[in-house]
């Protein structure tokens, strides 16, 4: 006979921890359960005001919290366990990190009295994930837990939004302990607008420019920056291109847009911001692939002034050298750029040929392929709510997206920037969750899916409604295509075997179909944007079919 326990009362650091996290506005946690933290999955026992979504791989998990960070402006919550657990979500970090995304990680930890004996799974976390985080702590004492979240929340917003990690001692979440919660943390702003000396410099600056362009999107973006940015670009007529995968920025309908810098990007666009004598960074901070490694614009130009704007003095001038910098939030500039009065004074013809030349380029042509990408996503435009959300992780397959995809909302792209696997899948997860109403799409490829396609089994479980792309063309696409690039002919470790993806993702609960020419997947998305719940498209193409941009194995082989 079996004698069932009386549970016991929730330890009070536990509980504390719990309460902290609710006061500072957490709604939901991802999670991979571990015996290091079991205290606070107890205090999250019918605890209503926190949504917990348990995940089946850590690295899932912590994409999932990116996400949402991404999604809302505060923190993204992730519980891992200690040693595996925090090594697989560190591939979370990373993106938070390089996408400037606000996040916390809790990892359970080694009892205190067990420290530096190299204890089960022990690691050092603030060593560990030092390079890569904003903070990473250790809390030892209890009573110290309301200080630590509310410091790691205002860390994960100030400034360059990113992530922080705060490992949990097992034995001090036991503790008894009385402590008063600390207020919530907000994103400290100045006690004005923008500087109007710094606001009238940059109007003149832009004012004196023959070929001005603006580069916009990253840290601090959010959807009051995109609407008077735009208002304020629109206004003056001032070309707009966005930062790598920063595509919903402003709206794709502007008049003045004129498409995305980055991998795979419109010569014509990268001829115009090579040409471009006023540059105006709005929060990108101008990285590697935004500027095809420090090129587009060139690092040093003495022909080129700069105007950065940054919600982090310490982005400013750290790479490339500005003629102006301003540390501001990026609504509050925005909106300041929007209502100044002498902006009337300023008129660019430049906008509206940049926004035709990107109009050209981003309008697919049909292709002689059985399954031909490109007029798939247009057809997704003409069937699919504007303000549909896709989420992709990287390979060549996005490319057809970030092409000819017409991103119009904010928030409406969630994809790495850290050029990060398997990150769509997971992503697709945490923003069905938090915009219920929205269509949610991930696109992944056939490398990039097995990344984290286990995370179907987290979609189906919670009940989110979204449709999965799979994109299998048998190979890692991208090294595929680098490969024949630099030895033709010669493929080694590219090839993949799949499995079926559409039988798969029916073993995990979903909807599928398979898809194998252009009109299959026009009847498929038809069917699948009928339904509810999970549904998967395994799409299969040629591995010809390696890029938007029309690079195909054949043809690298020829310039090789």
């Amino acid at each position: 006979m079996t004698t069932l326990r009386t549970p016991r009362p929730t330890p009070g650091a536990a509980r504390l921890l719990i309460d902290c996290l609710i006061e500072q506005g957490c709604d939901r946690i991802f999670t991979v359960p571990g015996e290091s933290f079991l205290p606070a999955l107890d205090a999250l026992y019918q605890e209503r005001r926190i949504d917990v979504v348990t995940c089946r791989q850590e690295g899932g998990a912590a994409y999932m919290a990116c996400a949402d960070g991404l999604l809302t402006g505060r923190p993204g919550v992730c519980f891992v366990t200690r040693g595996p657990g925090a090594t697989n979500a560190s591939i979370g970090v990373h993106v938070a990190f390089q996408d400037s995304l606000p996040m916390i990680l809790f990892v359970g930890d080694v009892d205190r009295g067990m420290r530096d004996r190299e204890g089960f799974q022990e690691l050092d976390f603030a060593a560990f994930f030092g390079p890569t985080a904003k903070w990473a702590a250790r809390i030892d004492d209890a009573a110290r837990i309301p200080e630590y979240i509310a410091r790691a929340y205002a860390t994960a917003i100030s400034g360059r939004p990113g992530p922080v990690i705060l490992a949990l001692p097992e034995d001090m979440l036991a503790d008894e302990v009385p402590a008063a919660l600390r207020p919530r943390a907000f994103v400290p702003r100045p006690a004005q607008a923008p500087c109007p000396d710094a606001m009238q410099t940059m109007m003149a600056m832009i004012g004196d420019a023959a070929a001005p362009l603006a580069i916009v999107g990253g840290a601090g973006w959010n959807a009051k920056a995109h609407t008077h940015f735009q208002q304020f670009a629109e206004r003056i007529g001032l070309p707009v291109a966005t930062a790598f995968r920063r595509q919903d920025a402003i709206g794709a309908a502007s008049p003045v847009y004129a498409g995305s810098l980055g991998y795979g990007p419109n010569p014509l666009l990268v001829e115009r911001a090579m040409k471009a004598d006023l540059i105006l960074a709005v929060g990108a901070r101008l990285g590697e692939a935004t500027t095809e490694g420090y090129t587009v614009p060139p690092l040093d130009d003495a022909e080129r002034r700069l105007i950065h704007i940054h919600p982090d003095p310490e982005e400013l001038n750290r790479v490339y050298p500005a003629d102006l910098a301003i540390c501001a939030s990026m609504d509050d500039f925005a909106e300041s750029a929007a209502l100044w009065d002498e902006g009337d004074l300023i008129s660019f013809d430049a906008g509206a040929a940049a926004n035709a030349e990107w109009k050209e380029w981003a309008t697919p042509k049909p292709r002689d392929y059985a399954l031909d990408l490109g007029q798939c996503v247009a057809f997704m435009g003409e069937v699919l709510p504007a303000d549909a959300i896709l989420c992709n992780g990287a390979g060549n397959f996005a490319g057809w997206w970030h092409r000819y995809w017409r991103y119009t909302a904010y928030p409406s792209q969630l994809a790495p920037t850290a050029g990060a696997m398997g990150f769509g899948l997971p992503a697709s997860i945490a923003a069905a969750h938090r915009f219920p109403d929205r269509t949610v799409v991930a696109i992944a490829g056939d490398g990039d899916f097995l990344m984290n396609g286990q995370e179907l089994a987290t979609a189906v479980q919670h009940g989110c409604e979204m449709i999965v792309i799979v994109v299998d063309n048998g190979a890692y696409g991208t090294i595929r295509m680098h490969q024949e690039r630099e030895f033709p002919g010669r493929v080694s470790a590219t090839t993949l075997a799949n499995p079926d993806f559409a039988a798969l993702a029916a073993a995990y609960g979903a909807w599928s179909a398979r898809v194998e020419t252009t009109e299959d997947f026009r009847r498929a998305l038809t069917e699948a944007n009928s339904r509810g719940g999970v549904r998967l498209l395994h799409c299969i193409i040629e591995i010809e079919q390696l890029a938007a941009s029309g690079a195909t194995v054949s043809a690298l082989r020829t310039s090789s």
